[in-house]
């Protein structure tokens, strides 16, 4: 009894002193997480973070994470440095078994203001983005290709409008529409810039600033489950990201002078409201006035871009983004139909920069906007974002001309009148995203709601033929007087729409390396009858499929999707002034292909294949009809290159192959002819270095672009020639100034957009930026 009373007790000893021992050993521990950002709210990847007087150290990572495990309870000085931006220090205190969070936001040093990039984070590189999937995802976890154009690329090339812009992203060729907004095509179609932030905006009539831009994504394919079908074309979507308010206090000027008498001024001023910084604001504005290289033309817009940023509490952050961008300006000469044996712009006697009409046919548009968000962080993991949006563009007149060439020599001309015009969109959007675990099988959600509605009101006038001449004989321009006595008035019932859309997507993650992405749009559109419209009440399903491994690691993936795309398309005008009452048109693209991030992220591509089917497919023949009859299939390649390989040297490169076919048609002599506007090659490079020792600050950049001949009709008659176009620069880049010089068109080459509308020729720029 004694021995097995001496047996016990040691057991139970022994059991004591190991719960004994597990106990201060896990006392004697705890966690502390956190996130951190620059001053611009923008992740800070690579930085060193440690608590100072110890041994722990560690740095954050690509979403600006980072985390110490089996930390002794005490208290801490938590420190953060970065070049270029104040050493940041913060108390904490580590309790047992606790997890302590903090999220700390970096500020610019004075000395270095302006002149940060992290660790290359800030370069051309980056695809951080919470918009592409409306969720955070990383570019190699996301089956769909996208580009991203950030302001630091647009400074380098002293970029003055978004259209230039654009042309950075891999196949995208912009163009002005006839009513004077920016049209972008890639992938064998056409869209606007129909996202702000994610959000439904609108610019056809009134185009929209380059100097509130953040950055420029362009997401590829069908993109309709997530965006809608009023914000994605078949081709895919451009989401213009707004700058943001932050921290620091800063100011910047900029003034760009050049060819054609332009003279632009730009202003970005942003400070904290309180001294707590709860509440930051930031102003943009400008002011652009410019001539047209032609005899006739001018271009002057005047931007006012206020945003706020209130940190209610830990949990509510609500921003106001607002906008009133005014134009006053010429629209581009649009050529509606050829004689036969007239095959391209070459053909015509016209001299290449005098117009056929005078600029006191001019256009006058404004388009305020507000965006309203209100984000709460419901847990750790789970958020919800509520966000509102009113776009209401404004055309006061707009003045559109018109050309039917009947020989290279002689040319009708007629002139239309638009406004006033009044087109307003509201939208209510809730979305709430969250990541959870069913066993091992980790998810990332997104669900969410939009309704949006609609509502305007439309006038034109038109005339037929006002005169034909010889273009090779002195002649007069068409003027103001000319047209408004034979201007014929009529005015269109633009009948209200409503859209209710529910959407989900989960990203499940199967394993570290496996994921798929299954997403879900149902759609119910409403659209009462108006005078000759008939209205409708359509509702639609709209599937996104994605599939992604990653072969190595945090580098290298594979990836595959199935996008779909529908669009209600609007009634459109035709030449004789009818209206064409289009159905539904419906698109399925299947992609795959590699996406690589490398050598220290000093290396980003993606190359694909992709193939778009459309039914219902509408076309323009040669008399400037639309016609909506048959089927289309649009298949290629997209292949971008990025990289750093040293300091200071940024490439980046894009080739796309496209070819966009008419498949089926009501008229069999175009069946199997290329879409109108649908280049089969198109090229995109830029190289640039900065000097980092010696002449250092001095900086150089060199690229181009070359796109291959576009037809402007289905039937193949009359295209627009190839070309190729190079420009450069020199900059000289100081932290508290800056002094850049562009030269385009090197080679001063005459060239025309896939309408037939000649193209700036040779021009150089000058800008000046202030920072203070």
């Amino acid at each position: 009894m004694n021995y097995l009373s001496l047996k016990t007790t040691r057991f139970l000893f022994s059991i004591s002193f190991l719960f004994s021992f597990l106990s201060a050993f896990a006392q004697n521990h705890g966690k502390i997480k956190g996130t951190i950002t620059t001053s611009d709210g923008d992740a800070a990847a690579g930085v060193n973070i440690i608590l100072k007087n110890t041994k722990y150290g560690t740095v954050s990572n690509d979403d600006g994470s980072f985390d110490f495990n089996r930390v002794k309870p005490s208290t801490y000085i938590i420190q953060v440095s970065l070049s270029g931006y104040e050493t940041l220090e913060r108390e904490i205190i580590v309790t047992e078994y606790e997890t302590i969070t903090t999220n700390l936001q970096l500020k610019v040093s004075n000395k270095e203001l302006n002149e940060v990039v992290v660790n290359g984070k800030k370069s051309n590189l980056s695809k951080k983005t919470d918009y592409v999937a409306r969720m955070p995802l990383k570019n190699l976890e996301n089956p769909q290709v996208y580009n991203v154009i950030h302001k630091e690329l647009l400074q380098e090339q002293i970029a003055v409008d978004i259209r230039s812009a654009v042309q950075n992203a891999t196949g995208a060729i912009s163009k002005i529409y006839p009513s004077g907004g920016l049209e972008i095509s890639f992938r064998g179609f056409s869209t606007g810039v129909n996202a702000r932030n994610g959000m439904e905006t609108l610019s056809g009539r009134s185009s929209i600033s380059i100097d509130n831009a953040e950055r420029i994504e362009v997401l590829k394919g069908p993109s309709g489950t997530l965006f809608g079908s009023s914000v994605s074309s078949f081709g895919g979507v451009v989401n213009l990201v707004t700058k943001k308010p932050f921290e620091t206090s800063k100011t910047e000027i900029s003034y760009t002078g050049g060819s054609f008498g332009l003279q632009r001024v730009a202003v970005d001023f942003n400070m904290p409201l309180t001294q707590n910084k709860k509440v930051l604001f930031r102003m943009n504005a400008s002011a652009n006035t410019e001539n047209s290289f032609l005899n006739y033309g001018f271009n002057k817009t005047v931007l006012f871009a206020p945003s706020i940023i209130y940190k209610a509490t830990d949990r509510l952050t609500l921003s106001l983004d607002t906008e009133i961008f005014n134009t006053n300006n010429t629209r581009p000469t649009y050529g509606r139909s050829y004689a036969a044996g007239l095959t391209n712009p070459t053909d015509l006697k016209v001299d290449y920069r005098t117009s056929l009409f005078a600029d006191d046919l001019d256009a006058k548009t404004t388009s305020p906007k507000i965006f309203a968000q209100a984000e709460y962080k419901i847990s750790d993991n789970w958020k919800s974002t509520t966000l509102f949006s009113l776009v209401d563009e404004r055309v006061d007149h707009s003045y559109q001309y018109y050309t039917s060439w009947k020989s290279p020599t002689e040319v009708q001309r007629m002139v239309s009148r638009f406004g006033p015009i009044h087109n307003n969109f509201t939208n209510f959007q809730e979305n709430i995203n969250g990541e959870f675990s069913t066993g091992s099988i980790k998810h990332k959600l997104l669900a969410g709601i939009n309704y949006r509605f609609t509502k305007g009101t439309f006038k034109y006038a038109t005339t037929l033929v006002l005169d034909e001449i010889d273009v090779t004989t002195d002649f007069q321009p068409i003027r103001k007087s000319d047209v408004d006595p034979k201007l014929k008035e009529m005015q269109f019932g633009v009948p209200n729409e409503q859209t209710f859309s529910v959407y989900a997507s989960d990203v499940v993650s199967f394993t570290d390396r496996l994921s798929a992405m299954i997403s879900l749009r149902l759609d119910n559109f409403v659209q009462k009858k108006i005078e000759d419209s008939e209205g409708y009440n359509q509702t639609a399903l709209s599937p996104k499929l994605g599939l992604v491994y990653e072969l190595v690691k945090e580098q290298v993936s594979l990836f595959g999707n199935y996008m779909n795309g529908f669009q209600n398309a609007g009634p459109v005008n035709q030449p004789d002034g009818s209206i064409l009452i289009l159905k539904p048109i419906y698109a399925n693209q299947y992609e795959g292909g590699v996406k690589v991030e490398a050598f220290n992220k000093k290396l980003s591509t993606t190359i694909s294949y992709y193939n778009i089917t459309i039914d219902n497919a509408t076309r323009t023949n040669p008399d400037g009809y639309n016609i909506q009859d048959g089927k289309q299939v649009s298949k290629g390649i997209d292949f971008e290159f990025i990289a750093n390989p040293i300091n200071g040297l940024n490439l980046t490169a894009g080739y796309a192959y496209n070819d966009n076919r008419i498949v089926k048609s009501s008229d069999p002599s175009i069946e199997g002819n290329k879409a109108s506007g649908a280049p089969e090659n198109v090229v995109n490079f830029w190289v640039s270095y900065k000097f980092q020792n010696t002449l250092k600050n001095l900086g150089f950049g060199f690229g181009g672009n070359y796109v291959d001949k576009q037809y402007k009709f289905e039937d193949e008659s009359f295209y627009a020639p190839s070309y190729s176009i190079y420009s450069a620069t020199v900059f000289y880049d100081r932290p508290v100034w800056r002094l850049g010089v562009k030269f385009n068109n090197l080679t001063n080459t005459k060239y025309w957009d896939s309408y037939g509308m000649a193209q700036t020729p040779a021009n150089f720029l000058v800008n000046l930026t202030i920072r203070i």
